[in-house]
């Protein structure tokens, strides 16, 4: 089963260098995408404000810790509870962690209520949760040819068809070799747009070209070349070199390419089915050899599910169950529910999660956020959305989200925005804040309006006032 593994790993996690270098990004803004780490020094104390974080001094600090221990990656199964009000940070804390741990460890975010859209079972949907959030950090040696491009030269054939041959000219800072090109080279160097004084490197067991940048002996190229030209110095040593190559992959897509015909090709399948016990043994038993013979490690990683509470009473039996396994990630809760019933069951409890699961958690609170904290959020959330806003309106939205909430608040800077370029004006004022505040209505307001004309509404629960009309639930349905 496990015989083409490394082959397909290659083939998935090999980094590939984009065909088009002129490519404009484009980034949405997210709830959560002005969030840049968790805001700590050294020490782990952390900063009022820092890195998009603002206020949950505790809190961030609490988590700070827990970022210590999933960078030794010593000790598996330990799990973390942030509970508090909603509009509290507890997503944002999450992300924070995401942020800071980076790229390389393995950081899996889902919904509680996700579990129950996936066409399998809920254990198997968990299961695979917690896989993708161990990732194996592959290590073996190839052969490669590393070298700052001297020059190109292509013979193409009189007649116009034909094998097309060349020559390439590759140096180090030590030594200087001709290589003869095939057709299949030349194909890559002009798809890669090689050019002399290019740095690149070539696989040699698979032909495959990467550049790595410019040399640095063409700086005075830089105006030619654009601002977004990588500059790299010339390669020493010989030209022909031992490279470790490391590939890292989760477990789940190690699972998933050895339980499908298709191999790595059916993570882009979308929906992956069940896999197999059996197959999951296997694949454990593998990365534990390739370990003790070093040609690989394990990289311990997160697993994020908010709203926890909306798991039922089997999940959390198999929550109890994974956290005893040697290879279970660190597990990180969110809700913002108290004391109520657990789901699939009669019986309440904390946050609705049993009180054995429970016990084996950090809880880490999350607080209101104080007047000068709201404003500091809403400034940094004007920063990241672009939004110019005056002290005046910025002081009034401030106030606002005091007396309705911060989420509310917050979605009125982009509309708020919005209004004011209508006007042709360049900075938000109060009156662009009272205008969209009449327009969008916040839970409060709605549930006043609500209460004030239920007797309107169909199927209403609530008795109306006597001397008012209105339809009960009886007439509603009457249908004769």
């Amino acid at each position: 089963v496990l015989q083409r593994t490394t082959e397909k790993l290659k083939m998935a996690a090999a980094p590939r260098v984009p065909e088009t270098q002129d490519i404009t990004r484009i980034e949405r803004i997210g709830a959560h995408s002005h969030i840049r780490g968790l805001g700590l020094d050294d020490a782990l104390e952390a900063r009022m404000v820092s890195q998009g974080m603002v206020g949950q001094v505790n809190a961030r600090r609490a988590a700070g810790v827990i970022l210590q221990i999933i960078r030794e990656g010593k000790i598996a199964g330990r799990a973390l509870l942030i509970a508090g009000q909603p509009g509290t940070g507890k997503t944002a804390i999450a992300m924070g962690m995401a942020q800071s741990l980076g790229p390389d460890t393995p950081f899996t975010m889902i919904s509680g209520s996700e579990i129950y859209s996936l066409e399998m079972s809920r254990t198997e949907a968990l299961s695979q949760a917690f896989r993708r959030s161990i990732g194996v950090r592959i290590k073996e040696e190839t052969e490669i040819i590393e070298g700052e491009v001297v020059e190109i030269q292509i013979d193409k054939p009189a007649s116009g068809s034909g094998d097309k041959r060349g020559k390439l000219t590759l140096k180090t800072t030590e030594m200087e070799t001709i290589y003869d090109l095939g057709t299949k080279m030349i194909d890559g160097l002009q798809k890669e747009r090689v050019q002399a004084g290019d740095v690149v490197t070539i696989d040699k067991a698979s032909g495959k070209i990467s550049k790595l940048g410019r040399s640095f002996t063409r700086a005075r190229d830089y105006d030619a070349m654009g601002a977004s030209t990588k500059f790299v110095q010339c390669p020493e040593g010989e030209l022909q070199k031992r490279k470790e190559v490391v590939h890292t992959v989760s477990l789940h897509e190690m699972d998933v390419i050895n339980s499908r015909a298709q191999g790595f090709l059916a993570l882009f399948a979308g929906d992956t089915g069940e896999i197999k016990q059996e197959i999951r043994d296997q694949i454990d038993q593998k990365v534990s050899e390739w370990r003790e013979e070093g040609k690989a490690e394990i990289v311990p990683g997160v697993l994020f599910i908010d709203e926890v509470h909306m798991l039922d009473i089997e999940c959390y039996s198999y929550l109890n169950r994974a956290l005893e396994s040697p290879m279970a990630p660190v597990l990180v809760f969110a809700t913002n529910r108290g004391i109520t019933r657990i789901r699939g069951t009669n019986y309440k409890g904390p946050h609705g999660m049993p009180i054995d699961l429970l016990d084996r958690l950090l809880i880490i609170s999350t607080e209101p956020y104080s007047e000068k904290e709201v404003s500091q959020i809403l400034h940094i959330r004007c920063e990241e959305e672009d939004v110019e806003m005056s002290d005046d309106a910025q002081e009034l939205l401030t106030k606002i989200a005091l007396e309705t909430s911060l989420r509310y608040a917050i979605h009125m800077i982009c509309t708020a925005s919005l209004v004011c370029s209508k006007r042709k004006g360049t900075e938000v004022d109060m009156q662009d804040i009272k205008k969209v505040y009449s327009l969008f209505s916040d839970v409060k307001r709605s549930t006043q309006y609500m209460m004030e004309y239920q007797h309107e509404f169909m199927f209403s629960e609530i008795s109306a006032p006597e001397g008012e009309g209105g339809a009960t639930d009886g007439d509603a349905m009457k249908t004769d």
